[in-house]
């Protein structure tokens, strides 16, 4: 077995961008053979401003999958009943962890993506003076 590797690689670095992008976390991926290790990564984007960059657009790229999954989360039904000695039966647990599943990943692309997938609180005054706050972006107009 070799050792992970440690340099960088403009290859390394489209693959680990890529599989972000695809919804797989950074932890995942460097437990995988052949990947560097979580700190090497961590070291890479601390040093490297070309792959800082990538991974900024990669990780924007997650919450866009993430979105994507949350839909195709709750479209699905399989699972929500099951089939018991008196007919069919709604399956809470399973719900339940639908909803989880949903909740995490609306959550996580909110903090990814936070002007598309964010909370917006938009306080008006009395004037014509409107506050606009998404998540700690602050506007006037």
């Amino acid at each position: 077995m070799t050792g992970r590797p440690s340099s960088y690689t403009d290859q390394m670095a489209d693959v680990i961008c890529e599989r972000i992008a695809e919804g797989e976390s950074l932890r995942a991926i460097c437990a995988s053979e052949g990947m560097p290790a979580k700190k090497t990564v961590l070291r890479w984007l601390s040093e490297r401003e070309d792959f800082r960059a990538q991974y900024a657009r990669a990780r924007e790229d997650q919450a866009d999958h993430y979105a994507e999954e949350i839909v195709a989360i709750a479209d699905a039904a399989e699972g929500d009943f099951v089939e018991t000695e008196n007919g069919p039966a709604f399956n809470s647990e399973h719900v339940q962890r639908s909803k989880l599943r949903v909740d995490a990943r609306k959550w996580v692309a909110s903090k990814l993506k936070p002007k598309k997938y964010g909370d917006r609180l938009d306080v008006e005054s009395k004037g014509n003076l409107t506050i606009t706050i998404a998540s700690g972006d602050v506007g006037f107009t």
